[in-house]
């Protein structure tokens, strides 16, 4: 007899199930004058788009504080399933789907204190997730400073021409151009 795999058994994807929620990507109160777009795709060893990956970013507010502020996301009161952010209140952090095309994006604001923003990545076929950083702007700073010109590029990014406060930065799991990774213990 063939038994069914259990989750511990495979590597998923289970993260479509409960973990995105509506405005999962708006960090920045709605309407703010200083939001910023990043944005960019997760890309798989080959360069093809992964259409099932989840993207998280933390990062300091505006005036470098890190408490973030709680209670900003709505629940259905009937049901208790979040239906969505507040649009008001700042937390700092964000949570989205990769789309069909391996796209994500989050609209926030400027990192207080620190020229970045932290993510991880969850997808199928990484048994922990992945942790990099995601540099608004080059400039001094340990981590890139200890880093190789070409290791250092895969952690900066892009600025879109014509398009101000827009950033690219696509997040490639392994191969060349391989993103820098994070390792926390």
């Amino acid at each position: 007899m063939s038994l069914a795999p259990t989750p511990s058994q495979t590597v998923g994807p289970f993260y479509g199930y409960a973990l995105p929620f509506a405005g999962g990507g708006d960090v920045a109160p709605a309407g703010h004058p200083d939001t910023l777009v990043l944005h960019g795709y997760v890309l798989d060893g080959a360069g093809r788009p992964v259409p099932d990956a989840l993207v998280e970013t933390w990062q300091p507010a505006p005036d470098g504080s890190r408490a973030g502020r709680p209670g900003s996301l709505r629940r259905d009161p009937v049901t208790g399933r979040v239906i969505g952010r507040d649009g008001v209140t700042f937390t700092g952090f964000a949570r989205v789907p990769t789309d069909a095309d391996g796209h994500w994006t989050v609209r926030t604001l400027p990192p207080g204190g620190v020229p970045y923003v932290s993510v991880a990545v969850f997808a199928r076929g990484l048994l922990r997730h992945l942790y990099t950083r995601a540099y608004l702007k080059d400039t001094a700073d340990p981590l890139l400073d200890s880093l190789e010109p070409d290791r250092r590029a895969t952690l900066l990014a892009t600025a879109a021409p014509g398009a101000p406060g827009t950033h690219r930065f696509d997040i490639r799991l392994q191969g060349e151009g391989e993103t820098v990774f994070l390792e926390f213990s």
